[in-house]
């Protein structure tokens, strides 16, 4: 039985996630990811990947910049499944890149999948952030 209270912390998690990646530890970022070949990003840099072994080294990539800040979804809409769940929200704060602070103010979803015991993202996407071009 699907718990909203598991997606709810999944969710979670995935932010969480992804504020320590702006510190440079890609960890939590990689064990909040699905490591399947069906997966996909489509993300505020313009990249559209397919499977883990390319998204999994983007987040290596985007680790590496260590861009500083804190983003944050807001306006959260959480649909819940069986053994899917789909959120979209307004990702919401700010980067460090290069000294500057950049504001961060985009629309995105997000597709989590159950395996196992766990929720894990299997397709991210969201608007672009002009300082994170391709």
């Amino acid at each position: 039985m699907t718990s909203e209270a598991d997606v709810e912390t999944a969710v979670s998690g995935f932010y969480k996630a992804l504020n320590v990646l702006f510190t440079g530890d890609v960890k939590p970022m990689k064990d909040a990811w699905s490591h399947s070949d069906d997966i996909s990003y489509m993300g505020p840099d313009g990249l559209y990947l397919l499977g883990w072994e390319k998204i999994g080294s983007m987040w290596d990539h985007v680790g590496a910049l260590k861009l500083g800040g804190c983003v944050n979804p807001k306006q959260l809409n959480t649909v819940v499944g069986t053994d899917m769940a789909l959120i979209t929200c307004v990702e919401s704060g700010d980067n460090e890149v290069d000294g500057k602070t950049e504001n961060v103010e985009i629309r995105s979803s997000t597709v989590f999948r159950k395996e196992g015991a766990s929720w894990k993202v299997i397709a991210h996407q969201t608007d672009l952030l002009s300082y994170l071009g391709k």
